[in-house]
């Protein structure tokens, strides 16, 4: 069964509460930088870093991180894996990093964001951003900002769609694993 658990108003609010939070807690934009984890966590970072600037007046560096190439299980993903090379674009050197995503489930996706992240340079931090976490961790990894907070059982999807990527703006959460959408 599938039901909607945040619609665009809510995806909306949860956004705005997010850069609001990174905005008292590192004041300075020049201080940080958000990298967004590809596919949705890059367009999330983006709209973050709108949000940051109507809220402060600076904008906040930007990047997107191919995490590709550093999954344990590259094989499970695709019979021939497309790997892209990534380019930050940005100086990590130093800086509060906030990685950016949409579902933190394992922590799996986050330990191979952070090895792809140190192929870039020593960030002074790293914290870790998600618009949904679900919980069933198995490394020992926590948000240091989180959206919503979702109980679910170990077969259920969250699933959260963007308008860049998805056509629409809403969080689904589907109880016994199966997507109908």
């Amino acid at each position: 069964m599938e039901k909607m658990i945040a619609d665009q108003a809510a995806v909306s609010d949860l956004l705005d509460t997010l850069a609001r939070q990174i905005v008292q807690k590192h004041a300075d934009t020049a201080q940080y930088c958000l990298v967004g984890i590809k596919t949705r966590g890059a367009h999330i970072a983006r709209r973050l870093q709108q949000r940051i600037e109507k809220i402060s007046g600076a904008l906040p560096q930007l990047a997107e991180l191919d995490i590709s190439f550093y999954r344990d299980d590259l094989t499970l993903v695709a019979q021939d894996p497309l790997l892209k090379s990534t380019s930050l674009g940005v100086d990590i050197t130093g800086k509060t990093v906030i990685l950016a995503d949409d579902v933190l489930y394992s922590g799996r996706t986050v330990l191979c964001a952070l090895n792809a992240l140190a192929a870039f340079g020593r960030a002074g931090k790293t914290e870790f951003l998600t618009l949904v976490d679900r919980g069933h961790h198995c490394l020992p990894i926590c948000a240091d900002f989180v959206g919503m907070d979702v109980q679910t059982a170990a077969d259920d999807i969250i699933h959260v769609h963007l308008k860049e990527k998805d056509g629409d703006d809403c969080i689904m959460h589907n109880i016994g694993g199966q997507r109908n959408r």
